[in-house]
């Protein structure tokens, strides 16, 4: 995709429509048609996901794909898993959202400041993107990075976010010198205006199992905000 936008609307119809990764539009097509019992009455979004948040947002989150029964059911990032509980409820507390919890795209949620991506649109088999299909999704968060002009502070929810944003940042101009970033939770790189800052992601296993807890969460916001 070579294709410049004029705004993150236009990027979002662009995603909306995508057909670049013929297995990922299988799998999203084949979940939404047998759903999930607990859903079984829910009209699945089954598409590729677009970005969500506020486009004067100075801080940017970059996480890795849509859950098969989570945004590929309800199209919004983090919406509708336990990855979303965890993460609009540290928002709120960060005082970036207007409440915690992310149930549908009808809920009322709005985001002050913050702009929600991720490094792959469609839910993959077994939460893996290969390489090709990252790289597929990639010139959409190119284009975020061009056309969310007040960004000053990313943050990236895993390794593969992390990987994400530093292979896209070189094609907004931001030069990568060596030593190349490591990722580690709330570690943060300044990077020309921009301070990257990786944390480890809140997926239910992270959580389930104190890797990721609130407070650790919570500063990595609080890197985010001081980062402004």
């Amino acid at each position: 995709m070579s294709k410049t936008f004029a705004s993150v609307s236009q990027v979002n119809e662009a995603v909306i429509a995508c057909e670049r990764c013929p297995r990922l539009r299988q799998y999203c097509a084949g979940i939404a048609h047998d759903k999930r019992r607990a859903f079984r009455d829910d009209a699945y979004w089954g598409k590729p996901l677009p970005g969500f948040g506020d486009p004067n947002a100075q801080v940017l989150i970059v996480g890795l794909a849509p859950a098969a029964h989570g945004g590929n059911r309800t199209g919004r990032m983090f919406t509708g898993d336990r990855s979303g509980d965890f993460l609009y409820a540290a928002l709120h507390r960060a005082g970036w959202a207007n409440q915690p919890t992310s149930i549908d795209r009808a809920d009322g949620l709005t985001l002050n400041d913050v702009y929600i991506t991720a490094a792959g649109r469609c839910a993959p088999p077994d939460n893996k993107p290969t390489p090709a299909e990252l790289a597929n999704c990639r010139p959409y968060l190119i284009e975020e990075l061009r056309l969310l002009k007040n960004v000053r502070a990313i943050v990236a929810l895993g390794q593969i976010a992390f990987d994400s944003a530093l292979a896209a940042l070189p094609e907004v101009g931001v030069a990568i010198f060596k030593p190349r970033p490591a990722f580690g939770h709330n570690q943060a790189y300044r990077l020309q205006h921009y301070t990257l800052i990786a944390s480890y992601h809140p997926s239910q296993r992270n959580t389930s199992t104190k890797l990721l807890t609130p407070p650790m969460f919570d500063a990595v916001f609080e890197r985010a905000r001081l980062a402004l």
